[in-house]
């Protein structure tokens, strides 16, 4: 158990020294952990409501701020290469991102071309209808992304290595929701950047 829980610290600190260097992404970083932990409560009263809060909210708004805002190229602050980073990636780096979101925005647009799903689901009768099986589909997609991630970790690393970080994503909500709570603060303030003074001490 120590060697899981030393495992899913590394995999969080990395995380955060390499990919939350922005004070806008932080602070997106934020408004979707506050998003998740609402979708959370939801899925057990109407799981296709909560996913659709989750992919809606939470997951545009976490994966705009890795997109659009987080540094790219040489990172100073760690001293190692864009390159380096994109292939050590625990989880989803970019090019498994952009895969993953283009399987979420091609999903509604199957749903309406096969309302049945070819056969394999009772087709909406109506628009209240096909946003909840939107809403389901984007469930299982978020199923199956984090089970088919760990199965990936599993045969070519190892399956502890996996499991952290499953529970690394399933709870990063609640982790990012307190490590990140000040950085609307900083962007108000016009800090951009997070000077990461914690990170460049450890080097």
């Amino acid at each position: 158990m120590n060697q899981f829980f030393e495992t899913l610290k590394t995999q969080r600190w990395d995380d955060h020294r390499f990919y939350h260097q922005s004070r806008i992404n932080q602070s997106l970083h934020f408004v979707s952990a506050l998003s998740f932990l609402v979708s959370y409560g939801l899925v057990f009263i109407n799981p296709a409501w909560a996913a659709l809060l989750a992919w809606g909210v939470s997951m545009t708004t976490r994966q705009a701020g890795h997109f659009f805002f987080e540094p790219r190229g040489f990172d100073h602050v760690n001293n190692v290469t864009d390159e380096y980073k994109e292939e050590i990636k625990v989880g989803y780096n970019i090019q498994r991102k952009i895969v993953l979101m283009a399987v979420w925005v091609a999903l509604p647009v199957l749903l309406w071309l096969t309302p049945s799903l070819f056969g394999t689901i009772q087709p909406a009768t109506d628009l209240r209808g096909y946003v909840e099986d939107v809403g389901m589909a984007w469930f299982c997609l978020g199923v199956a992304g984090l089970l088919l991630r760990v199965v990936q970790l599993w045969l070519t690393r190892s399956l502890m290595e996996g499991v952290a970080w499953a529970t690394k994503i399933i709870t990063d909500p609640f982790h990012d929701a307190v490590l990140y709570r000040k950085a609307p603060l900083y962007l108000l303030k016009g800090e951009l950047l997070d000077p990461m003074l914690h990170v460049r001490e450890q080097h």
